[in-house]
């Protein structure tokens, strides 16, 4: 059976920017998810971190993540929310960067994985890019999905983020 991507919800970030992003009221129907984001950062830096919270949980969570940033690569083990980088306001004007985040079994009553792949945009030498694998050590269904920005920041204005349910067809 082919899976299909059936658009859930999607957010435009406004003037002013915002401090998250929170998709809710997720439906049981699906088999998996999937979150795209188009995003940048306010304030300075050419990178910022994004966060990760279910049902508004922001513990049991482990992530393990592969990262290069243009000169160097580097592993890290976190116990935080950590799901990938994405472009600061200190990068090249009017950049995004680009993040998609996996959900699967979501509803289910296991351990919640998930995987994402972001790159930060920059016309510069220095742009990141992450691969991530992290656990939410929960049992609960996921019905709410909040995106936060390291702390001090926010999503700039024309940040998108589209929430899809995967089904079989």
């Amino acid at each position: 059976m082919a899976n299909t991507f059936e658009l859930i919800s999607s957010v435009t970030v406004g003037a002013g920017g915002a401090a998250s992003i929170t998709f809710s009221s997720i439906a049981s129907t699906y088999t998996d998810l999937c979150l795209k984001l188009s995003a940048r950062a306010t304030g300075t830096g050419t990178a910022k971190s994004v966060l990760i919270s279910y049902n508004g949980s922001t513990s049991s969570f482990t992530s393990r993540f592969l990262e290069g940033n243009g000169s160097s690569a580097a592993s890290y083990t976190s116990p935080a929310q950590f799901i990938g980088n994405f472009t600061g306001g200190g990068a090249t004007a009017s950049t995004f960067g680009s993040l998609e985040i996996y959900v699967p079994n979501y509803a289910g009553s296991a351990n919640k994985s998930a995987s994402s792949d972001a790159v930060t945009e920059n016309n510069a030498t220095g742009a990141y890019s992450d691969l991530t694998a992290s656990l939410w050590s929960n049992t609960a269904a996921i019905t709410s999905i909040t995106l936060t920005p390291e702390t001090g920041f926010n999503f700039d204005q024309y940040s998108t983020a589209y929430l899809y349910g995967v089904k079989n067809a």
